[in-house]
């Protein structure tokens, strides 16, 4: 039989009850003669970095986002820090490449450390210029110049909240093009043999840049239902973009009864999916260089290197400026014009 002196009552938890807001907890008030004669905590209205936000949300497809909610609006008196945030969140929306996104942000990070803690309308171009003049050669000067202008350009006509552009007036320095150096012809039928005997997929991965001058991208971004086999003897190869902005580049090209043959054993063969070629970039560049290796061509061969013997030969049977810029899918600018004037320089006929 327990005794009075064994028992121990057990503390019965303390409930509170709910008050309303900014009423006084009920029960005796609390001993505070310990802070007796102490300075009071003097008080300050609460901020918005008082709260600390969750740093990432996760997309639709798994990818980690910062809330837009957190973000400021993008005004004229905003910081630089902003600016760029919203300016990411343009080029993303627009499926810029990866590399170009990062590029851009790199460049603007440097500007903004280097003009500090100063609203978007406030950059003058005194500080632009400064700011170029760090860059160690043209090219970085360039491509800051591109960043830098690439920005304001989207405060001005996207997002409409400047109307001057502190960069409008600054040019970038001339880089002279590298003259190309295409395959000879016995050196593209080296490689094309090397390539057929390495596997169907090489020969023709190194057909469709070598004989219709497709870049590395427009390569890998091939669908079978890209391929118009109507007449498998005249078959035709369309270049497709999911970009709007880039449909300019789209265009078909012929192909040879051949490479329509090649083309069905391949699909029966191979039975791609999605994609016509599964391969990673750089892993181009490497069978593109194993295979003329092995053809025993001393030049460093590229798939630019096939792009641009593509369009000397098409300059050969008569293909002028504008011409060459629509089968390369190029846009008929100054830079582009002058770039496929050297591929007619070279199909010029040998002086003397």
């Amino acid at each position: 039989m327990n005794t009075p002196e064994a028992q121990t009552e057990t503390p019965r938890p303390v409930r509170l009850r709910r008050t309303a807001a900014g009423a006084p907890p009920p029960g005796p008030a609390p001993d505070t003669s310990a802070l007796e004669g102490r300075s009071p905590i003097p008080q300050r209205p609460v901020t918005a970095q008082d709260f600390q936000p969750e740093l990432f949300t996760i997309g639709p497809k798994g990818e980690t986002l910062r809330p837009v909610a957190d973000i400021p609006a993008l005004t004229n008196d905003s910081s630089l820090e902003v600016a760029r945030w919203w300016y990411k969140r343009q080029l993303e929306q627009d499926h810029r490449p990866y590399n170009t996104i990062a590029s851009y942000m790199y460049d603007l990070a440097l500007f903004q450390d280097y003009v500090g803690p100063k609203i978007i309308d406030k950059i003058t171009p005194t500080e632009v210029a400064n700011f170029l003049s760090t860059s160690t050669n043209k090219s970085t000067r360039k491509r800051r110049l591109t960043s830098i202008g690439g920005l304001f350009r989207f405060l001005i006509k996207s997002a409409r909240v400047l109307t001057y552009d502190p960069s409008a007036n600054f040019y970038p320095d001339y880089i002279p093009l590298k003259t190309p150096q295409p395959l000879f012809t016995n050196e593209q039928d080296a490689i094309l043999t090397m390539a057929r005997e390495e596997s169907l997929r090489t020969y023709l991965m190194v057909y469709c840049m070598l004989r219709l001058g497709l870049t590395r991208g427009e390569l890998l971004s091939l669908k079978p239902d890209h391929i118009d086999m109507s007449n498998p003897k005249q078959p035709i190869l369309y270049v497709f973009y999911d970009e709007p902005r880039r449909s300019g580049k789209e265009r078909k090209l012929a192909g040879d009864a051949e490479f329509g043959e090649d083309f069905k054993q391949y699909m029966a063969e191979y039975q791609p999916r999605i994609h016509l070629f599964e391969m990673m970039p750089q892993s181009v560049n490497k069978l593109v260089a194993r295979v003329a290796t092995d053809a025993d061509i001393k030049k460093d061969a590229t798939p630019q290197t096939l792009r641009d013997t593509y369009a000397v030969e098409k300059a050969k049977t008569g293909s002028d400026t504008d011409e060459l810029l629509i089968l390369l899918g190029l846009a008929p600018d100054a830079r582009n014009r002058t770039s496929v004037g050297r591929y007619i320089k070279l199909a010029q006929p040998a002086l003397g």
